[in-house]
């Protein structure tokens, strides 16, 4: 029997995932193990001195999973509860992610555990220059490219990228990070990307189940960057948005949310979506059960367990966040027929037009957002559709697909690389 805190430890659920696609594979036993740790871990902690003159300590960390591929890439998450086993886990789903849609990057991940919100942006600048400056031997455009997360957005990467260049000697070192402002080498389309990808993948699967795009009724949970992008992206595709839920409430309207009306309350809002007068508020565990074809978590990990899900209804899961579902609420999903889009093929638009800003970066080449936009629409329905063919040909399912063929690949680089000494 699975305790509560093993369900949610997302690190051990990262390890299930990969042992069970492994016993689908001939695949090296020492690799397959390997594949389980992550290669290098650094914790930090270190003094801020914030707006009042006093000094705070803070907890960071840095976690590289796998370089076979590739420099490892990865966000930075500013959350009170960022903690070791979080950033392992996201740092094994990165390398994974990267291998499924097929760019030369591993997996890393990285965070401080501080709430934001309550934090002044000149407080939020000092802390993320010093964590820059401890983490400095770790990041390089060679090695380990940071990119935003949970609680950080183009702004930080923006400091993370001077406070690097300074460092470095002065030189404008703009392929350190990713998710920039265009204007200090950020690539158009980056904002919309993860929740382009997302949008990709749902009219795909919904494609696969013959089911009709236009009409479709979507629910969202989450409503920053990846959700109201999504929303937005898939209202214009035709679906609609029956429901989307926030950390403020969740909304409910059968005929559909105007999603760009409610995107224009929220920034009069605190960026929050209560009090939203053109829909009913309902909770959040109501927001999970309601008729919808397609359910997309769009959050944090760990929001469908076995707990709430024998009480969804939705025909297709995409995961727009990162293991948003444990393996036990993903046994009962799939009894249940449910067409489950993983969170390693489906929010990975984020990482690949971060591979393209990495990219026009080390070129100093810029693309236009058409091309851009093109160019990870091609991405995502050639990796789905490589999704399909290792689904039919080892008769799993899309997650399990997905992981064999990304740990085939990764395994691959590992042996013509060969174990030094």
């Amino acid at each position: 029997m699975v305790t509560r805190a093993e369900e949610l430890n997302p690190y051990e659920n990262a390890k299930k995932q990969i042992s069970v696609a492994c016993e689908y594979m001939k695949i090296d036993e020492g690799i397959a193990e390997s594949l389980k740790y992550c290669t290098r871990e650094v914790c930090v902690n270190f003094p801020v001195k914030m707006d009042d003159g006093n000094i705070k300590i803070f907890t960071g960390y840095r976690v590289q999973h796998n370089k076979a591929r590739g420099p490892v890439k990865g966000g930075i998450r500013y959350a009170p509860d960022v903690n070791m086993d979080e950033i392992r886990a996201l740092a094994t789903w990165m390398t994974i992610k990267c291998a499924v849609v097929n760019i030369p990057y591993g997996g890393a991940k990285g965070g401080i555990a501080c709430d934001p919100t309550n934090m002044s942006i000149p407080e939020k600048e000092r802390m993320t220059r010093r964590f820059t400056y401890e983490i400095s031997d770790m990041v390089d455009p060679e090695k380990d490219i940071p990119a935003p997360d949970v609680g950080t957005d183009a702004q930080t990467m923006a400091w993370i990228m001077d406070t690097y260049s300074i460092l470095s000697g002065g030189q404008d070192v703009y392929g350190v990070v990713t998710g920039k402002p265009i204007r200090v080498g950020g690539s158009r389309g980056r904002a919309s990307a993860t929740g382009r990808g997302v949008m990709f993948c749902t009219k795909e699967a919904l494609k696969h189940k013959e089911m009709d795009v236009k009409g479709a009724k979507v629910v969202v949970q989450g409503f920053g960057n990846v959700g109201s992008w999504t929303t937005k992206l898939l209202h214009d595709e035709g679906c609609k948005i029956i429901g989307i839920s926030d950390a403020s409430g969740a909304l409910y309207n059968d005929d559909g949310i105007d999603v760009y009306d409610l995107y224009n309350y929220s920034l009069e809002h605190n960026k929050l979506i209560k009090g939203y007068p053109k829909a009913t508020e309902i909770t959040g565990k109501d927001m999970f059960a309601l008729d919808c074809d397609v359910l997309i978590p769009a959050a944090r990990e760990n929001e469908i367990t076995s707990e709430n899900a024998n009480s969804i209804k939705a025909r297709i899961l995409v995961e727009g966040a990162n293991g948003p579902t444990t393996p036990e609420a993903e046994e009962i999903l799939s009894e249940k027929g449910v067409l489950i889009v993983p969170d390693i093929l489906a929010n990975a638009g984020g990482v690949t037009v971060s591979y393209f800003e990495w990219v026009q970066n080390m070129q100093r080449y810029y693309w236009t957002e058409d091309e851009v936009n093109a160019k990870l629409r091609d991405k995502m329905l050639e990796s789905f559709e490589d999704c399909l063919e290792y689904m039919e040909k080892y008769k799993v399912d899309m997650r399990k697909a997905a992981y064999i063929l990304a740990i085939e690949r990764v395994a691959d680089a590992v042996k013509v690389r060969g174990i030094f000494p």
